[in-house]
């Protein structure tokens, strides 16, 4: 889910519909020193690719509502997230191609799911598949890889390495 925040970021942030590329780049690599400038520059380009943003000239625009998509105080994006296919992402993709609706549609979807029909207590993981089933989406081929990306975030889990310190 992290590719998707990293994303909304700028865009909540500035509270702008569209921004240059350079404004999303400057934001992510060094106002909040989360990624290099290629690593900004390759996660608008996975964007673009995976449907999330329309690039128009210099101009990036989301293809999905940054509002709707929850970033919490302290989040800082993973490098995986250009580097590695997120098994969540491509659930997405496939729930979209296969229904005609845009990705971001589906993660509002996703999003609305975990807060208003869990109180936020399932992962987007399982979110994403409850999804996949009401559209009747196939996604046991993406099982594995799915729960071993909701292991990997819950071994990571903030409130951890806070209880570390």
């Amino acid at each position: 889910m992290t590719i998707i925040q990293a994303v909304a970021a700028p865009f909540r942030h500035s509270r702008k519909e569209r921004l240059k590329r350079n404004e999303v780049v400057y934001f992510l690599a060094f106002d909040r020193k989360w990624m290099s400038i290629e690593e900004a520059n390759t996660l608008i380009r996975i964007a673009s690719e995976r449907g999330l943003v329309k690039m128009e000239g210099d101009m990036v625009t989301p293809l999905f509502d940054p509002g709707s998509v929850e970033i919490p105080i302290g989040f800082r994006p993973q490098v995986s997230v250009i580097t590695e296919d997120d098994p969540v992402e491509e659930l997405v993709a496939r729930i979209a191609s296969e229904t005609g609706a845009t990705p971001g549609s589906i993660i509002a979807d996703m999003n609305r799911l975990i807060k208003d029909s869990f109180d936020g207590t399932i992962n987007p993981e399982a979110a994403v598949v409850i999804i996949a089933r009401n559209h009747r989406v196939a996604f046991s081929d993406l099982v594995e890889r799915l729960t071993a990306h909701l292991l990997q975030g819950l071994n990571k889990r903030p409130e951890d390495e806070k209880k570390k310190s």
